[in-house]
């Protein structure tokens, strides 16, 4: 397709200073309308496991799970870059075990690309998925599978000195070849300092304005659901209270018996 977004396109963004959007999506039918809203990347993130499948965090989403999501989005999707979230235990016991899941995102859901957490632990990991023709984008702050180590979704790397293994680990997954970092829940100094050290974009979220593009998950930028509002997320449209009354009233009209006269034109 004419302008299809690749990894190399992203990577040049930084160099051109041209801001990259990135938005979430985990179906068919939301990934064709987030992709023809032009945005430039597509996380089916393991944020499905709270947003679609009614669990408290992303841990107990599996491989086959995100498979299912993934290739669902990769079907919607004509013009961005469709990247996949390596969900919890899907490549932290055994490389060769995170290669063959990461190579699964490529083969049978269509993705282009995986992104998984961690920092220099992980460079190793990265450098063999990508040897092997994986492209991947790195996440260091807070990263949601450990939230428990955390002790919730709180603000990372306050201190100078986890501020500077942040930035250590930010340039060793760039060294391992990733081509992208998310960035979330840090200082926004913090974020603009590892912007400007490397060479391959940023994505913020919760990271302040200066990383070198922005991600939001869906169903916070449209209000899904209406309880739940983070402090870094911005909603552009109370979908949840929009659908539910569509559906009120579809309710009210079949109770009424006006729902088939009313399709009906009679």
């Amino acid at each position: 397709m004419e302008n299809k977004v690749t990894v190399p396109r992203i990577i040049e963004a930084k160099s051109n200073r041209e801001k990259i959007v990135a938005i979430t999506a985990y179906d068919w039918a939301m990934a064709r309308l987030v992709d023809a809203a032009g945005v430039d990347i597509v996380l089916v993130g393991d944020s499905v496991a709270t947003t679609s499948l009614g669990y408290e965090t992303t841990l107990p989403v599996t491989m086959d799970a995100m498979i299912h999501h993934a290739g669902a989005v990769s079907r919607g999707v004509g013009r961005a870059l469709v990247v996949a979230d390596m969900p919890f235990m899907s490549y932290h016991l055994d490389d060769r075990e995170g290669v063959l899941n990461a190579g699964r995102f490529l083969k049978e859901a269509g993705c282009q690309a995986v992104k998984l957490e961690g920092g220099s632990a992980r460079a190793a990991l990265v450098e063999e998925m990508i040897s092997l023709g994986i492209p991947v984008m790195g996440h260091l702050g807070m990263t949601p599978q450990s939230v428990h180590v955390f002790g919730g979704h709180r603000q990372q790397a306050r201190e100078e000195q986890a501020a500077d293994r942040l930035m250590e680990d930010a340039v060793a997954l760039q060294k391992a070849g990733a081509f992208a970092l998310v960035l979330e829940l840090i200082p926004h100094s913090l974020a603009a300092e590892v912007t400007r050290t490397l060479h391959i974009p940023t994505i913020g979220i919760g990271a302040g304005p200066d990383c070198d593009g922005q991600i939001q998950v869906l169903h916070d930028l449209i209000g899904l659901i209406p309880e739940q509002q983070f402090r870094h997320a911005r909603r552009y449209l109370n979908g949840g209270e929009l659908i539910q009354q569509a559906v009120s009233q579809y309710a009210e009209e079949v109770r009424q018996n006006r729902f088939m006269r009313k399709a009906a034109g009679s």
